[in-house]
């Protein structure tokens, strides 16, 4: 089976809703996405109508995780009325293109909330070192 193009060789339905989301690809362990225009019910294995970015969410070597995206043509579709997924409208708003999306504030109140934690358990521990 040969891979489309980024430019996406999905039939084009004018009327049929579009969605903006994320299309895992990748192999275990190490998966890439590609941010791309589909019709809303079509499964993520068929064609695509456009490839609008990518996004790798696993950590470099620089701690960052690397997006890229095409803005003029997300306006675009969204222009046309594509809905956008949860996923990728929290990579767009992380990105700066939407409003921060509510789940990132609850990811990094929790990640907080676990660093605190682990910090107060360290101290407990040193203080029990100390006592003996």
């Amino acid at each position: 089976m040969s891979l489309p193009p980024a430019s996406g060789t999905g039939r084009y339905f004018a009327r049929a809703a579009k969605s903006i989301r994320l299309i895992r690809h990748g192999c275990t362990n190490r998966p890439f996405y590609h941010i791309s225009v589909t019709h809303r019910r079509r499964l993520n294995s068929q064609p695509v109508i456009e490839q609008l970015g990518s996004y790798d969410p696993v950590p470099n070597m620089y701690n960052e995780k690397l997006v890229a995206l095409n803005l003029e043509r997300i306006k675009f579709w969204l222009g046309q009325g594509a809905h956008v997924s949860k996923p990728a409208a929290e990579v767009l708003g992380l990105s700066g293109f939407f409003p921060i999306h509510p789940h990132s504030y609850m990811t990094a109140w929790r990640n907080r909330q676990a660093e605190r934690e682990k910090l107060a358990k360290e101290q407990e521990a040193q203080k029990a070192e100390e006592a003996k």
